[in-house]
Protein backbone atom coordinates (compact mmCIF):
# COMPACT_ATOMS: atom_id res chain seq x y z
CA UNK A 1 0.00 0.00 0.00
CA UNK A 2 2.70 2.23 0.88
CA UNK A 3 4.81 1.72 -2.47
CA UNK A 4 1.46 2.50 -4.55
CA UNK A 5 1.23 5.73 -2.53
CA UNK A 6 4.48 7.08 -3.32
CA UNK A 7 4.51 5.35 -7.24
CA UNK A 8 6.38 7.49 -9.06
CA UNK A 9 6.10 9.31 -12.75
CA UNK A 10 8.94 8.35 -15.46
CA UNK A 11 9.69 11.01 -17.79
CA UNK A 12 11.65 10.75 -20.83
CA UNK A 13 13.78 13.10 -23.10
CA UNK A 14 10.99 12.37 -25.60
CA UNK A 15 8.80 13.92 -23.22
CA UNK A 16 10.60 17.45 -23.39
CA UNK A 17 10.16 17.36 -26.99
CA UNK A 18 6.99 19.54 -26.95
CA UNK A 19 7.68 21.04 -30.01
CA UNK A 20 7.22 24.85 -28.40
CA UNK A 21 9.47 27.42 -29.30
CA UNK A 22 12.31 28.61 -27.44
CA UNK A 23 11.91 32.44 -27.70
CA UNK A 24 12.81 33.24 -23.72
CA UNK A 25 15.71 35.10 -22.75
CA UNK A 26 16.39 35.83 -19.15
CA UNK A 27 14.99 39.07 -19.42
CA UNK A 28 12.09 38.43 -20.46
CA UNK A 29 11.45 35.80 -17.61
CA UNK A 30 12.54 38.47 -15.11
CA UNK A 31 9.43 40.22 -16.94
CA UNK A 32 7.23 37.77 -16.59
CA UNK A 33 8.22 37.41 -12.92
CA UNK A 34 7.44 40.70 -11.86
CA UNK A 35 4.06 40.53 -13.94
CA UNK A 36 2.97 37.64 -11.70
CA UNK A 37 4.27 39.02 -8.26
CA UNK A 38 3.28 42.98 -9.08
CA UNK A 39 -0.27 42.57 -8.95
CA UNK A 40 -2.82 42.89 -6.44
CA UNK A 41 0.24 42.22 -4.11
CA UNK A 42 0.76 45.65 -4.55
CA UNK A 43 -2.27 47.19 -5.70
CA UNK A 44 -3.95 45.75 -3.17
CA UNK A 45 -2.85 43.42 0.36
CA UNK A 46 -0.23 46.23 0.80
CA UNK A 47 -2.84 48.06 2.67
CA UNK A 48 -4.10 45.04 4.99
CA UNK A 49 -0.42 44.14 5.52
CA UNK A 50 0.42 48.01 6.74
CA UNK A 51 -2.74 47.98 9.01
CA UNK A 52 -1.49 44.87 10.63
CA UNK A 53 2.33 45.62 10.84
CA UNK A 54 2.61 48.96 10.64
CA UNK A 55 6.16 50.53 8.92
CA UNK A 56 7.97 47.68 10.70
CA UNK A 57 6.39 45.23 8.13
CA UNK A 58 9.09 46.09 5.76
CA UNK A 59 11.12 43.47 7.84
CA UNK A 60 8.60 40.47 6.40
CA UNK A 61 9.23 41.52 2.89
CA UNK A 62 12.89 40.78 3.73
CA UNK A 63 12.10 37.48 5.06
CA UNK A 64 9.51 36.44 2.42
CA UNK A 65 11.83 37.40 -0.18
CA UNK A 66 15.08 35.47 1.24
CA UNK A 67 12.27 32.86 1.96
CA UNK A 68 11.15 32.87 -1.97
CA UNK A 69 14.57 33.09 -3.46
CA UNK A 70 15.68 29.95 -1.39
CA UNK A 71 13.09 28.11 -2.99
CA UNK A 72 13.21 29.51 -6.35
CA UNK A 73 16.43 27.99 -6.37
CA UNK A 74 14.93 24.66 -5.40
CA UNK A 75 12.23 25.20 -8.45
CA UNK A 76 14.76 25.56 -10.99
CA UNK A 77 17.06 22.59 -9.33
CA UNK A 78 13.81 20.79 -10.17
CA UNK A 79 13.40 21.69 -13.48
CA UNK A 80 17.21 20.93 -14.62
CA UNK A 81 16.61 17.41 -13.53
CA UNK A 82 13.06 16.74 -15.34
CA UNK A 83 13.07 17.09 -18.41
CA UNK A 84 9.81 18.46 -19.01
CA UNK A 85 7.85 21.53 -18.52
CA UNK A 86 5.49 21.59 -15.91
CA UNK A 87 4.74 23.00 -12.02
CA UNK A 88 5.62 21.64 -8.81
CA UNK A 89 3.18 18.88 -9.51
CA UNK A 90 5.19 17.46 -12.38
CA UNK A 91 8.08 17.62 -9.82
CA UNK A 92 6.76 16.02 -7.39
CA UNK A 93 5.29 13.06 -9.63
CA UNK A 94 8.61 12.48 -10.62
CA UNK A 95 11.28 12.87 -7.61
CA UNK A 96 8.18 12.00 -4.53
CA UNK A 97 5.39 9.78 -5.68
CA UNK A 98 1.90 9.68 -6.37
CA UNK A 99 0.48 11.32 -3.27
CA UNK A 100 2.56 14.21 -2.50
CA UNK A 101 1.75 15.02 -6.17
CA UNK A 102 -1.69 15.00 -5.58
CA UNK A 103 -1.26 17.37 -2.44
CA UNK A 104 0.91 20.10 -4.52
CA UNK A 105 -1.76 19.85 -6.91
CA UNK A 106 -4.76 20.59 -3.92
CA UNK A 107 -2.47 23.00 -2.82
CA UNK A 108 -2.13 24.84 -6.17
CA UNK A 109 -5.54 25.06 -6.21
CA UNK A 110 -5.19 27.14 -3.55
CA UNK A 111 -2.61 29.26 -4.77
CA UNK A 112 -4.88 29.65 -8.46
CA UNK A 113 -8.24 29.62 -8.27
CA UNK A 114 -8.56 30.73 -4.26
CA UNK A 115 -6.13 33.36 -5.02
CA UNK A 116 -7.87 34.84 -7.97
CA UNK A 117 -11.04 35.44 -5.50
CA UNK A 118 -8.79 37.97 -3.96
CA UNK A 119 -7.59 39.31 -7.18
CA UNK A 120 -11.34 39.85 -8.05
CA UNK A 121 -12.17 41.29 -4.89
CA UNK A 122 -8.98 44.21 -5.50
CA UNK A 123 -10.50 44.21 -9.14
CA UNK A 124 -13.49 45.88 -7.80
CA UNK A 125 -12.13 47.56 -5.37
CA UNK A 126 -10.28 49.62 -7.78
CA UNK A 127 -13.11 49.74 -10.45
CA UNK A 128 -15.06 51.40 -7.52
CA UNK A 129 -13.14 53.82 -6.86
CA UNK A 130 -12.42 54.82 -10.36
CA UNK A 131 -15.72 55.07 -11.02
CA UNK A 132 -16.86 57.27 -8.25
CA UNK A 133 -13.77 59.69 -9.55
CA UNK A 134 -15.70 60.28 -12.85
CA UNK A 135 -18.95 60.66 -11.15
CA UNK A 136 -20.78 56.73 -10.80
CA UNK A 137 -21.43 56.02 -8.05
CA UNK A 138 -22.35 52.45 -7.11
CA UNK A 139 -24.20 51.41 -3.93
CA UNK A 140 -21.90 50.45 -1.44
CA UNK A 141 -24.03 47.38 -1.10
CA UNK A 142 -23.38 45.87 -4.69
CA UNK A 143 -19.59 46.65 -3.95
CA UNK A 144 -17.92 44.87 -1.14
CA UNK A 145 -18.97 40.80 0.04
CA UNK A 146 -21.70 40.12 2.87
CA UNK A 147 -18.86 38.84 5.31
CA UNK A 148 -16.82 41.99 5.13
CA UNK A 149 -19.86 44.68 5.95
CA UNK A 150 -20.91 41.99 8.83
CA UNK A 151 -17.07 41.52 10.32
CA UNK A 152 -16.73 45.75 10.24
CA UNK A 153 -20.02 46.05 11.94
CA UNK A 154 -19.65 43.60 14.70
CA UNK A 155 -15.56 44.77 15.31
CA UNK A 156 -16.80 48.51 15.41
CA UNK A 157 -14.61 49.33 12.16
CA UNK A 158 -14.39 53.03 11.00
CA UNK A 159 -14.44 52.11 7.62
CA UNK A 160 -17.74 54.21 6.47
CA UNK A 161 -18.32 52.56 2.92
CA UNK A 162 -18.50 49.37 4.62
CA UNK A 163 -20.79 50.47 7.54
CA UNK A 164 -22.80 52.04 4.96
CA UNK A 165 -23.53 48.61 3.29
CA UNK A 166 -24.35 47.49 5.79
CA UNK A 167 -27.16 49.96 7.29
CA UNK A 168 -28.45 50.62 3.49
CA UNK A 169 -28.10 46.96 1.83
CA UNK A 170 -32.28 46.16 1.67
CA UNK A 171 -33.49 42.98 3.19
CA UNK A 172 -34.73 39.41 1.12
CA UNK A 173 -36.54 37.79 4.01
CA UNK A 174 -34.12 38.58 6.92
CA UNK A 175 -30.62 38.44 5.12
CA UNK A 176 -29.07 41.60 3.61
CA UNK A 177 -28.63 41.72 0.01
CA UNK A 178 -24.90 42.66 0.03
CA UNK A 179 -22.78 41.63 -3.37
CA UNK A 180 -19.93 42.38 -4.55
CA UNK A 181 -21.50 42.43 -8.01
CA UNK A 182 -17.96 43.90 -10.08
CA UNK A 183 -16.21 40.75 -8.75
CA UNK A 184 -18.72 38.58 -9.99
CA UNK A 185 -18.84 40.43 -13.55
CA UNK A 186 -14.79 40.46 -13.65
CA UNK A 187 -14.76 36.68 -13.18
CA UNK A 188 -17.56 35.83 -15.72
CA UNK A 189 -15.43 37.95 -18.01
CA UNK A 190 -12.29 36.48 -17.68
CA UNK A 191 -13.58 32.77 -17.39
CA UNK A 192 -15.06 33.72 -21.31
CA UNK A 193 -11.83 35.06 -22.41
CA UNK A 194 -9.94 31.90 -21.40
CA UNK A 195 -12.54 29.59 -22.93
CA UNK A 196 -12.04 31.13 -26.07
CA UNK A 197 -8.06 30.66 -25.94
CA UNK A 198 -6.77 34.31 -25.06
CA UNK A 199 -3.23 33.75 -25.12
CA UNK A 200 -0.58 36.29 -23.79
CA UNK A 201 2.20 36.61 -26.04
CA UNK A 202 5.68 37.93 -24.59
CA UNK A 203 5.39 41.29 -26.12
CA UNK A 204 1.90 42.04 -25.10
CA UNK A 205 3.10 41.00 -21.31
CA UNK A 206 6.13 43.18 -21.49
CA UNK A 207 4.28 46.15 -22.46
CA UNK A 208 1.83 45.98 -19.36
CA UNK A 209 5.01 45.14 -16.61
CA UNK A 210 6.01 48.13 -18.04
CA UNK A 211 3.13 50.15 -17.68
CA UNK A 212 2.84 48.44 -13.77
CA UNK A 213 6.22 49.82 -12.94
CA UNK A 214 5.33 53.12 -14.30
CA UNK A 215 2.70 53.60 -12.07
CA UNK A 216 5.03 52.58 -8.96
CA UNK A 217 7.27 54.94 -10.49
CA UNK A 218 5.10 57.58 -10.30
CA UNK A 219 3.56 56.75 -7.28
CA UNK A 220 6.82 56.90 -5.08
CA UNK A 221 7.96 59.94 -7.10
CA UNK A 222 4.69 61.95 -6.43
CA UNK A 223 4.61 60.11 -2.54
CA UNK A 224 7.96 60.97 -1.42
CA UNK A 225 7.03 64.82 -1.22
CA UNK A 226 4.03 63.88 1.09
CA UNK A 227 5.68 61.80 3.82
CA UNK A 228 5.82 62.90 7.55
CA UNK A 229 8.49 60.91 8.67
CA UNK A 230 6.48 61.06 12.46
CA UNK A 231 4.00 58.51 10.80
CA UNK A 232 7.37 56.23 11.05
CA UNK A 233 7.28 55.85 14.56
CA UNK A 234 3.53 55.60 15.86
CA UNK A 235 2.81 55.33 19.28
CA UNK A 236 3.37 51.72 20.09
CA UNK A 237 -0.13 49.67 21.27
CA UNK A 238 2.37 47.65 23.43
CA UNK A 239 4.83 50.03 25.26
CA UNK A 240 3.33 53.29 25.03
CA UNK A 241 6.12 54.86 22.70
CA UNK A 242 7.18 55.68 20.01
CA UNK A 243 7.44 52.59 17.34
CA UNK A 244 8.49 51.41 14.02
CA UNK A 245 6.58 48.37 15.00
CA UNK A 246 3.74 49.74 17.20
CA UNK A 247 1.90 46.58 17.23
CA UNK A 248 4.93 44.81 18.30
CA UNK A 249 7.01 42.04 16.41
CA UNK A 250 3.99 39.97 16.95
CA UNK A 251 1.81 42.27 15.13
CA UNK A 252 4.19 42.12 11.89
CA UNK A 253 4.07 38.56 12.23
CA UNK A 254 0.31 38.44 11.82
CA UNK A 255 1.11 40.40 8.75
CA UNK A 256 2.55 37.59 7.00
CA UNK A 257 -0.33 36.69 4.68
CA UNK A 258 -1.17 40.00 3.16
CA UNK A 259 3.19 40.12 2.83
CA UNK A 260 3.68 37.13 1.51
CA UNK A 261 0.83 37.29 -0.94
CA UNK A 262 2.24 39.50 -3.09
CA UNK A 263 5.04 36.76 -4.16
CA UNK A 264 2.68 34.45 -4.76
CA UNK A 265 3.02 33.70 -8.72
CA UNK A 266 6.92 33.39 -9.31
CA UNK A 267 6.64 29.82 -8.91
CA UNK A 268 4.41 29.75 -12.13
CA UNK A 269 7.72 30.91 -14.29
CA UNK A 270 8.48 26.97 -13.82
CA UNK A 271 6.32 25.92 -16.45
CA UNK A 272 8.04 28.02 -18.75
CA UNK A 273 11.00 25.94 -19.13
CA UNK A 274 10.42 24.22 -22.33
CA UNK A 275 9.92 27.77 -24.07
CA UNK A 276 13.22 29.58 -22.68
CA UNK A 277 16.49 29.41 -23.95
CA UNK A 278 18.95 27.62 -22.15
CA UNK A 279 16.57 27.19 -19.41
CA UNK A 280 19.18 26.04 -16.95
CA UNK A 281 20.88 28.88 -17.22
CA UNK A 282 18.43 31.71 -17.64
CA UNK A 283 15.26 30.42 -15.71
CA UNK A 284 17.49 30.54 -12.57
CA UNK A 285 18.32 34.06 -13.12
CA UNK A 286 15.43 35.15 -14.43
CA UNK A 287 13.39 34.05 -10.15
CA UNK A 288 16.07 35.53 -8.87
CA UNK A 289 16.22 38.87 -10.33
CA UNK A 290 12.74 39.42 -10.13
CA UNK A 291 12.40 38.24 -6.79
CA UNK A 292 15.06 40.93 -5.92
CA UNK A 293 13.63 43.94 -7.70
CA UNK A 294 10.37 43.03 -6.53
CA UNK A 295 11.37 42.93 -3.00
CA UNK A 296 13.27 46.60 -3.31
CA UNK A 297 9.73 47.84 -4.91
CA UNK A 298 7.77 46.41 -1.83
CA UNK A 299 9.92 47.88 0.39
CA UNK A 300 10.23 51.09 -0.73
CA UNK A 301 6.64 51.43 -1.66
CA UNK A 302 5.88 50.22 2.31
CA UNK A 303 8.00 53.14 3.37
CA UNK A 304 5.73 55.70 0.83
CA UNK A 305 2.39 54.25 2.37
CA UNK A 306 3.87 54.19 5.89
CA UNK A 307 5.10 57.97 5.09
CA UNK A 308 2.20 59.70 3.83
CA UNK A 309 -0.73 58.04 5.75
CA UNK A 310 -0.72 56.84 9.45
CA UNK A 311 -0.88 53.13 9.15
CA UNK A 312 -3.89 52.71 10.95
CA UNK A 313 -5.62 53.91 8.13
CA UNK A 314 -5.51 51.38 6.19
CA UNK A 315 -8.05 48.93 7.92
CA UNK A 316 -10.20 47.76 5.14
CA UNK A 317 -8.42 49.93 2.63
CA UNK A 318 -8.51 47.50 -0.89
CA UNK A 319 -6.85 50.21 -2.86
CA UNK A 320 -4.33 51.31 -0.84
CA UNK A 321 -2.20 53.24 -3.99
CA UNK A 322 -5.28 55.18 -4.53
CA UNK A 323 -6.15 55.79 -1.05
CA UNK A 324 -2.64 57.93 -0.36
CA UNK A 325 -3.49 60.84 -3.17
CA UNK A 326 -7.36 61.07 -1.93
CA UNK A 327 -8.68 64.26 -0.30
CA UNK A 328 -8.64 63.67 2.82
CA UNK A 329 -4.69 62.74 1.80
CA UNK A 330 -1.98 63.87 -0.11
CA UNK A 331 -5.36 65.55 -2.54
CA UNK A 332 -4.21 64.89 -5.80
CA UNK A 333 -6.91 64.31 -7.10
CA UNK A 334 -4.69 63.42 -10.51
CA UNK A 335 -3.04 60.80 -9.21
CA UNK A 336 -6.02 58.82 -7.78
CA UNK A 337 -7.74 58.56 -11.71
CA UNK A 338 -4.03 57.56 -12.75
CA UNK A 339 -3.27 54.90 -10.50
CA UNK A 340 -7.10 53.32 -10.46
CA UNK A 341 -7.14 53.32 -14.37
CA UNK A 342 -3.43 51.65 -13.94
CA UNK A 343 -4.42 49.07 -11.27
CA UNK A 344 -7.69 47.97 -13.47
CA UNK A 345 -5.37 47.10 -16.26
CA UNK A 346 -2.15 45.75 -14.28
CA UNK A 347 -5.28 43.64 -11.99
CA UNK A 348 -6.65 42.37 -15.01
CA UNK A 349 -3.55 40.85 -16.35
CA UNK A 350 -2.79 38.71 -12.89
CA UNK A 351 -6.51 37.85 -13.52
CA UNK A 352 -5.92 36.06 -16.82
CA UNK A 353 -2.50 34.75 -15.99
CA UNK A 354 -4.26 32.43 -12.86
CA UNK A 355 -7.63 31.74 -14.60
CA UNK A 356 -5.40 30.29 -17.46
CA UNK A 357 -2.93 28.61 -14.91
CA UNK A 358 -5.74 26.53 -12.88
CA UNK A 359 -7.22 24.57 -16.06
CA UNK A 360 -4.12 23.35 -17.14
CA UNK A 361 -2.79 22.31 -13.82
CA UNK A 362 -6.44 19.90 -13.88
CA UNK A 363 -5.45 19.22 -17.08
CA UNK A 364 -2.05 17.64 -16.27
CA UNK A 365 -3.48 16.00 -13.51
CA UNK A 366 -6.58 14.62 -15.30
CA UNK A 367 -4.09 13.13 -17.75
CA UNK A 368 -2.44 11.47 -14.93
CA UNK A 369 -5.99 10.03 -14.11
CA UNK A 370 -6.51 11.83 -10.44
CA UNK A 371 -9.24 13.85 -11.90
CA UNK A 372 -12.21 13.11 -13.97
CA UNK A 373 -11.43 12.49 -17.63
CA UNK A 374 -13.89 15.49 -18.11
CA UNK A 375 -10.92 18.05 -17.49
CA UNK A 376 -9.23 16.83 -20.31
CA UNK A 377 -11.92 18.11 -22.90
CA UNK A 378 -10.44 20.23 -25.66
CA UNK A 379 -12.88 22.93 -27.13
CA UNK A 380 -12.98 22.06 -30.78
CA UNK A 381 -13.05 25.50 -32.29
CA UNK A 382 -11.04 27.74 -29.21
CA UNK A 383 -8.50 24.38 -28.18
CA UNK A 384 -8.28 25.27 -24.89
CA UNK A 385 -9.73 23.13 -21.65
CA UNK A 386 -12.81 24.28 -21.75
CA UNK A 387 -14.54 21.96 -19.16
CA UNK A 388 -11.87 22.98 -16.47
CA UNK A 389 -12.04 26.38 -17.70
CA UNK A 390 -15.60 26.43 -16.80
CA UNK A 391 -15.21 24.98 -13.22
CA UNK A 392 -12.29 27.52 -12.83
CA UNK A 393 -15.06 30.30 -13.16
CA UNK A 394 -17.12 28.51 -10.80
CA UNK A 395 -14.63 27.63 -8.19
CA UNK A 396 -13.22 31.16 -8.22
CA UNK A 397 -16.96 32.98 -8.59
CA UNK A 398 -19.22 30.94 -5.89
CA UNK A 399 -16.75 32.10 -3.64
CA UNK A 400 -17.51 35.50 -3.96
CA UNK A 401 -20.92 35.88 -2.62
CA UNK A 402 -20.12 34.33 0.91
CA UNK A 403 -16.13 34.80 1.90
CA UNK A 404 -14.18 38.06 2.56
CA UNK A 405 -10.85 39.11 1.32
CA UNK A 406 -9.30 38.72 4.90
CA UNK A 407 -10.17 34.93 5.13
CA UNK A 408 -9.11 34.12 1.30
CA UNK A 409 -5.90 36.21 1.67
CA UNK A 410 -5.13 33.81 5.10
CA UNK A 411 -6.29 30.90 2.85
CA UNK A 412 -4.55 31.21 -0.01
CA UNK A 413 -1.41 31.87 1.21
CA UNK A 414 -0.94 29.23 4.07
CA UNK A 415 -1.88 26.68 0.90
CA UNK A 416 1.46 28.71 -0.84
CA UNK A 417 3.69 28.34 1.85
CA UNK A 418 3.11 24.67 2.38
CA UNK A 419 3.28 24.12 -1.18
CA UNK A 420 6.76 26.01 -0.63
CA UNK A 421 7.77 23.69 2.55
CA UNK A 422 7.35 20.44 0.78
CA UNK A 423 9.53 21.63 -2.58
CA UNK A 424 12.46 22.83 -0.40
CA UNK A 425 12.56 19.69 1.82
CA UNK A 426 12.02 17.26 -1.52
CA UNK A 427 15.32 18.79 -2.94
CA UNK A 428 16.91 17.54 0.52
CA UNK A 429 15.66 14.36 -0.70
CA UNK A 430 17.07 14.57 -3.96
CA UNK A 431 19.85 12.00 -4.60
CA UNK A 432 23.38 13.49 -6.18
CA UNK A 433 23.32 14.27 -9.70
CA UNK A 434 26.20 14.19 -12.07
CA UNK A 435 26.98 17.16 -13.27
CA UNK A 436 26.57 18.55 -17.05
CA UNK A 437 27.99 21.40 -18.64
CA UNK A 438 25.10 24.33 -19.65
CA UNK A 439 22.35 22.90 -16.77
CA UNK A 440 21.92 24.52 -13.46
CA UNK A 441 23.24 22.69 -10.47
CA UNK A 442 21.89 24.08 -7.18
CA UNK A 443 25.91 24.88 -5.50
CA UNK A 444 25.90 22.31 -2.46
CA UNK A 445 27.27 24.06 1.24
CA UNK A 446 27.50 21.79 3.17
CA UNK A 447 24.98 22.87 6.63
CA UNK A 448 26.53 20.70 9.02
CA UNK A 449 28.28 23.21 11.00
CA UNK A 450 26.65 26.32 9.62
CA UNK A 451 23.05 25.71 10.12
CA UNK A 452 23.38 25.47 13.35
CA UNK A 453 25.37 28.38 13.97
CA UNK A 454 22.75 30.46 11.75
CA UNK A 455 20.00 29.31 13.75
CA UNK A 456 20.93 29.70 17.12
CA UNK A 457 22.82 32.81 16.13
CA UNK A 458 19.88 33.89 14.67
CA UNK A 459 18.04 32.97 17.98
CA UNK A 460 20.61 34.97 20.18
CA UNK A 461 20.52 38.03 18.10
CA UNK A 462 16.59 38.30 18.11
CA UNK A 463 16.32 37.69 21.58
CA UNK A 464 18.92 41.12 22.54
CA UNK A 465 16.89 42.45 20.26
CA UNK A 466 13.43 41.88 21.23
CA UNK A 467 13.63 40.86 24.69
CA UNK A 468 9.89 41.58 25.18
CA UNK A 469 8.70 39.36 22.51
CA UNK A 470 10.73 36.55 23.70
CA UNK A 471 9.15 37.57 27.52
CA UNK A 472 5.73 37.33 25.87
CA UNK A 473 6.35 33.68 24.43
CA UNK A 474 6.92 32.77 28.33
CA UNK A 475 4.37 34.58 29.69
CA UNK A 476 1.17 32.68 29.25
CA UNK A 477 -0.86 35.65 30.73
CA UNK A 478 0.79 37.90 27.75
CA UNK A 479 -1.99 39.35 25.52
CA UNK A 480 0.18 37.40 22.44
CA UNK A 481 -2.10 35.33 20.41
CA UNK A 482 -1.89 31.98 21.74
CA UNK A 483 -1.82 30.15 18.51
CA UNK A 484 1.42 32.24 17.53
CA UNK A 485 2.73 31.06 20.48
CA UNK A 486 2.44 27.57 19.95
CA UNK A 487 3.67 28.06 16.05
CA UNK A 488 6.05 29.45 17.32
CA UNK A 489 7.58 26.77 20.08
CA UNK A 490 6.99 24.08 17.06
CA UNK A 491 9.14 26.60 14.68
CA UNK A 492 12.05 26.08 17.39
CA UNK A 493 11.75 22.75 17.81
CA UNK A 494 11.62 21.77 14.73
CA UNK A 495 14.54 23.64 13.48
CA UNK A 496 16.54 22.07 16.42
CA UNK A 497 16.02 18.78 15.43
CA UNK A 498 16.87 19.79 11.49
CA UNK A 499 20.00 21.02 13.65
CA UNK A 500 20.82 17.60 14.68
CA UNK A 501 19.86 16.16 11.23
CA UNK A 502 22.04 19.15 9.20
CA UNK A 503 25.13 17.64 11.70
CA UNK A 504 24.60 13.75 11.41
CA UNK A 505 23.94 14.10 7.62
CA UNK A 506 25.50 16.52 6.14
CA UNK A 507 22.29 18.32 4.61
CA UNK A 508 22.91 20.97 1.44
CA UNK A 509 22.43 24.43 2.79
CA UNK A 510 20.17 26.08 0.45
CA UNK A 511 16.84 23.63 0.40
CA UNK A 512 17.36 23.82 3.93
CA UNK A 513 17.42 27.28 4.34
CA UNK A 514 14.43 27.40 2.66
CA UNK A 515 12.77 25.26 4.09
CA UNK A 516 13.40 26.82 7.96
CA UNK A 517 12.46 30.13 5.90
CA UNK A 518 9.26 28.94 5.25
CA UNK A 519 8.61 27.04 8.04
CA UNK A 520 9.05 30.47 9.79
CA UNK A 521 6.16 32.36 7.58
CA UNK A 522 3.69 29.30 8.53
CA UNK A 523 4.18 30.64 12.62
CA UNK A 524 2.32 33.58 11.13
CA UNK A 525 -0.83 31.88 10.82
CA UNK A 526 -4.04 31.94 13.23
CA UNK A 527 -5.64 28.26 14.40
CA UNK A 528 -8.66 29.58 12.02
CA UNK A 529 -6.34 29.71 9.03
CA UNK A 530 -4.73 26.41 9.63
CA UNK A 531 -8.50 24.97 10.46
CA UNK A 532 -9.75 25.48 7.18
CA UNK A 533 -6.38 24.78 5.80
CA UNK A 534 -6.49 20.79 7.22
CA UNK A 535 -10.24 20.76 6.37
CA UNK A 536 -9.15 21.64 2.85
CA UNK A 537 -6.45 18.93 2.73
CA UNK A 538 -9.20 16.91 4.09
CA UNK A 539 -11.49 17.20 1.09
CA UNK A 540 -8.56 16.43 -0.98
CA UNK A 541 -7.39 13.10 0.60
CA UNK A 542 -11.06 12.04 0.65
CA UNK A 543 -11.21 12.70 -3.57
CA UNK A 544 -7.41 11.26 -3.74
CA UNK A 545 -8.80 7.90 -2.33
CA UNK A 546 -12.23 7.50 -3.23
CA UNK A 547 -11.11 8.49 -7.04
CA UNK A 548 -7.76 9.05 -7.94
CA UNK A 549 -5.44 6.09 -6.36
CA UNK A 550 -8.06 3.81 -7.82
CA UNK A 551 -8.17 6.08 -11.57
CA UNK A 552 -4.57 6.91 -11.60
CA UNK A 553 -2.73 5.84 -14.77
CA UNK A 554 0.39 4.53 -12.69
CA UNK A 555 -2.51 2.15 -11.39
CA UNK A 556 -4.57 0.85 -14.39
CA UNK A 557 -1.00 0.43 -16.40
CA UNK A 558 0.08 -2.01 -13.35
CA UNK A 559 -3.10 -3.57 -13.53
CA UNK A 560 -3.09 -4.13 -17.41
CA UNK A 561 -6.03 -2.12 -17.55
CA UNK A 562 -4.60 1.02 -19.11
CA UNK A 563 -7.67 2.08 -22.11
Amino acid sequence: MMNQLFRRKQYSESDHSSGLVRALGVWDIVFFGIAAIIGAGSFSSLGEAVFRGGPGVIILYVICGFACGFTALCYAEFASRIPTAGSAYTYAYASFGELIAWIIGWALIMEYSFGNIYVAFSWSDYFTSFLGRIGIHLPEYLTCSYMEAKKAVLAGSQNRELLRAWSSAPLIGNLKFIVDVPALIINGLITWLVYVGVRESKNFNNIFVILKLFIIVLVIAVGVAYINTDNWFPVSTVTGENSFMPNGFAGVMSAVSGVFFAYIGFDALSVLSEETKDPQKNLPRGMIISLVLCTVIYIILTLVLTGMVDYRRFEGIGDPLAFIFERTNANVAWMEFVVSLGAIVAITTVLLVFQMGQPRIWYAMSRDGLMPKKFLTIHPKHKTPSFATIITGIVVGVPILFTDKSFILDFTSIGTIFAFVLVCGGVLMLPAKEKLPGRFHMPYINSRFIFPVLFLGGVAFFYFWQPEFFASLMDWNDAIEGEFRISMFFFLIINCILCVVAYMRNLSLIPLLGLSSCLYLLTGMTHDNWFWFLAWFGIGLIFYFGYGFRKSKLNRELNGDLD
